[in-house]
């Protein structure tokens, strides 16, 4: 057992290092990993994907379905391409997704009047209700999720998470190369 420690550090290192697993219904942790910022973001990040799903068949969505219907708000009148890109899927993808809740009333497709071969994606009456249905759900999430922080750390996160994506979001310099 740990054949690259002398017999000394062995025992050092089983004392300081025991890995207590605490059990979560989703995942198991191990302590001294979640040291690792990447492993805490995407860890958290997939804590909330897990919860919100779990709220969400409450209100007959799925979470896909809800960030479609999500960015249309803030965007209505999208293109398809446009709105794969924003959701970082394939626009084959985005289709599929777009023809399901256009199926269910969620969502309308509009000729562009610019562009006959595009379509315009645009919330219906019933996907806009479905949205006010669905947001005190993520509210709530959100309150479950940041327990324990007060205001001032709230506001500090939500800026260095906003820090984060602004640095990861930058185009690089193009370099000559000759």
């Amino acid at each position: 057992m740990l054949p690259w420690l002398a017999a000394g550090e062995k025992a050092f290192f089983l004392r300081t290092c025991t890995f207590q697993l605490a059990y979560n219904k989703h995942s198991y942790y191990v302590d001294r990993m979640s040291d690792d910022l990447g492993f805490l973001l995407g860890d958290a990040a997939r804590l909330l994907r897990r919860s919100f799903d779990e709220r969400a068949r409450a209100v007959g969505v799925t979470r896909p379905q809800w960030r479609v219907l999500a960015l249309l708000k803030r965007f209505d009148g999208s293109t398809q391409v446009t709105m794969a890109d924003m959701l970082d899927v394939e626009p084959i993808t985005l289709g599929r997704m777009i023809d399901r809740l256009q199926e269910s009333g969620l969502v309308e497709r509009r000729a562009d009047p610019k562009d006959r071969r595009a379509w315009r994606l645009h919330l219906t009456p019933l996907g806009e209700s479905r949205i006010t249905a669905l947001r005190p759900t993520a509210l709530a999430l959100f309150e479950d999720a940041l327990a324990g922080l007060d205001d001032a750390q709230r506001t500090q996160l939500e800026s260095m998470l906003d820090t984060i994506r602004a640095n990861l979001t930058r185009k690089p310099l193009e370099t000559a190369h000759g």
